[in-house]
């Protein structure tokens, strides 16, 4: 599985952005996308996910309400709508995916096995 994400930038306080995440090689059961954030000096943190079929989507508290997620299965690629962007939404954005993932274990670093590059994302006046 090959992850290649886009999107990303400067925005102000308040705005909104779009990641997307395009996802090649997939052939597995229990399959999730979703993404991961790391600030300067933090561990890297769950922030959404969804299972490939099905209708499970999840979110971290910080950005639920905000953040929301959704998926393309024509496109096999995966959207991150960031709305109300706050100073402490800025991080660099991974794009994740992963196989046979159980349901208790999606919001869990090691259940991803593929990682896209990372995408910045800077929120500041």
């Amino acid at each position: 599985v090959q992850l290649q994400a886009s999107g990303g930038g400067l925005v102000q306080p308040g705005g909104s952005l779009r990641l997307s995440c395009a996802s090649s090689g997939r052939s597995c059961s229990n399959y999730a996308m979703g993404w991961f954030r790391q600030a300067p000096g933090k561990e890297r943190e769950f922030v959404a996910t969804l299972r490939w079929s099905g209708s499970i989507s999840l979110y971290a508290d910080s950005v639920k309400g905000r953040f929301t997620i959704s998926r393309d299965n024509a496109k096999d690629t995966v959207t991150l709508e960031m709305n109300s962007l706050k100073p402490e939404d800025t991080a660099a954005y991974y794009c994740v995916a992963g196989c046979r993932i159980i349901t208790s274990s999606l919001r869990t670093m090691r259940s991803y096995d593929y990682w896209g590059q990372g995408t910045q994302v800077t929120v500041s006046s």
